[in-house]
């Protein structure tokens, strides 16, 4: 492991960091006050700049950046978001969202709890999980009482707070298309990287303009979706941008304890539904549709599978929810259409609370959070070509049973997928499936007053990037009352599903560290 790599790209991340930490510091002075700016965002900007530097001066050299292999790639990648998550948390922590140093009164015990409960936070923000901790018994800003938790939170923090999963929204495309490309060829566009069929070449000649290309097609559609929940969902400049910040990135934290459904708007729902359903869409796609690429964008086959999928969940949610006579078709047809597309993009945003829906409609919750969107798109879960192509790969081999002399190749789009394309998905499905009956088990023993329902989804929705669960963790509760040792567990869970499970794999391999002899 060449660790002067390492140093490199994290050192540089660090930089990068400590200026939206600065920029969120400077918005706090301005909504809340300069102590709380100070408080919050110096000590972070200024530790996030000053180790960053301190990377960069003392553990580089001068090719260094001639020296990137694979191996430090999928490692700096790795490494990159628990870096940033905790210097995130720190707002949070020293802001007073939750206990910490500055907080009065509080504990030894509680400045901890205070630590976990910031850690997941901005975990849940930078994975665009959406889960959150902020509840009256964990947060000293929220007023006793029936007020809104969320909402009684600083105004600068909850800006952070929304801006920690735009960044992680993009970021986990760029990291792969910057990264994992290299496996591929260099300079190779995102779907390529991910496998997708319609999108075999360059968005842009090289992969720099790639990454300003979906940077700036990223940039737009929040602002596009700004003006709309401003001038047509007649929300509050805040709430406008803050959710603007949250569904592009298919994040879901909103300004207020009961999410979308405090709005009781078709408006918004409707406006919402459009930008997680356009964020669930591979953005090699949404760049062809730009470019007035109509027809070569709607033959994708994974874009076509994607709106069958959530027609088709949204079509068995809504007949359950019509014969359980508790719905008009109006109704059922907008609380479905909101929390399908929500939870099969892995958003998160709540419009009505679903326990309490019959059982059938829990099952389909609970694929949706598996399944995930598209490939090369903001969503999380396993991502719906992998599980198309592995699906066929299980009817190949079904086929060659009765016909063992058939020859026949896995296509997307036409065209062949390498069996060690396919093996890389197979492999994944096979960590996930380990990884899911792993976390189950050990969720169950330190969490035994929780039912089977919560805990299985509880890991399905850290492991999809969902955010609600069901059971005791639907979308009208927090994650607040899970211990410690859980919130911790389920952090790393959603780690490990946003970096698509392998790449988090290989940083804890033994071999990714072993020491190499000095050229």
């Amino acid at each position: 492991m060449r660790t002067d790599v390492l140093s490199m790209i994290l050192g540089w991340t660090l930089i990068a960091l400590s200026l939206p930490l600065a920029a969120s510091g400077i918005a706090t002075a301005f909504l809340d006050s300069i102590e709380l700016a100070l408080i919050s965002f110096a000590i972070p900007s200024l530790l996030s700049l000053t180790l960053g530097v301190t990377m960069l001066t003392l553990w580089t050299r001068t090719n260094t950046s001639e020296r990137l292999r694979d191996k430090e790639a999928f490692a700096a990648v790795a490494l990159v978001w628990p870096l940033a998550v905790l210097i995130g948390s720190l707002p949070f922590w020293l802001g007073g969202v939750f206990m910490g140093p500055f907080t009065d009164g509080a504990t030894m015990m509680d400045i901890g709890r205070g630590a976990v409960n910031s850690w997941f936070e901005s975990m849940s923000g930078f994975t665009t999980t959406g889960a959150t901790v902020i509840s009256h018994n964990m947060s000293p800003n929220c007023i006793p009482g029936p007020m809104d938790c969320i909402n009684s939170q600083p105004r600068g923090l909850l800006l952070w707070r929304s801006l920690i999963q735009w960044f992680g929204g993009m970021g986990i495309i760029m990291l792969g298309m910057m990264l994992l490309s290299r496996v591929m060829g260099g300079g190779m566009a995102l779907a390529r990287a991910e496998l997708t069929g319609t999108s075999l070449s360059r968005l842009k000649p090289k992969l720099k303009k790639t990454a300003l290309a979906l940077w700036g097609l990223y940039v737009f559609l929040t602002m596009v979706e700004f003006l709309m929940l401003k001038i047509i969902g007649k929300m509050s400049t805040f709430d406008a941008v803050n959710h603007a910040l949250t569904t592009l990135p298919t994040g879901g934290f909103s300004t207020y304890d009961a999410s979308i459904a405090h709005f009781d708007s078709v408006a918004v729902e409707l406006i919402i539904v459009l930008f997680m359903f356009l964020a669930g869409v591979n953005f090699t796609l949404l760049w062809m549709f730009r470019d007035g690429q109509f027809k070569k964008a709607l033959r994708d086959e994974e874009l076509r599978y994607y709106v069958f999928y959530i027609f088709i969940a949204l079509l068995i949610v809504f007949i359950a929810l019509m014969m359980s006579g508790d719905y008009s078709a109006p109704g059922a047809l907008r609380d479905s259409l909101f929390q399908v597309v929500s939870l099969a993009t892995s958003t998160g945003y709540g419009s009505a609370d679903y326990i309490p829906w019959p059982v059938a409609t829990h099952v389909v919750i609970f694929m949706l959070m598996i399944i995930g969107a598209s490939a090369g798109s903001t969503g999380g879960g396993l991502k719906l070509m992998r599980v198309t192509l592995a699906f066929k790969v299980a009817m190949r081999e079904l086929i060659r049973i009765a016909q063992p002399r058939r020859i026949d190749r896995i296509r997307m789009n036409g065209e062949v997928v390498e069996k060690q394309q396919l093996g890389l998905i197979v492999g994944m499905l096979f960590v996930w499936i380990g990884l899911f009956g792993i976390s189950t088990l050990i969720l169950a023993i330190i969490m035994p007053e929780q039912s089977f329902e919560s805990i299985v989804s509880i890991v399905a929705s850290s492991l999809g990037n969902t955010g609600p669960a069901l059971g005791e963790f639907g979308p009208n509760n927090t994650w607040s009352g899970m211990n410690s040792g859980a919130l911790l567990i389920t952090s790393v869970l959603m780690w490990f599903g946003r970096l698509e499970l392998l790449t988090a794999v290989i940083l804890l391999h033994p071999r990714t560290w072993k020491r190499e002899e000095k050229e």
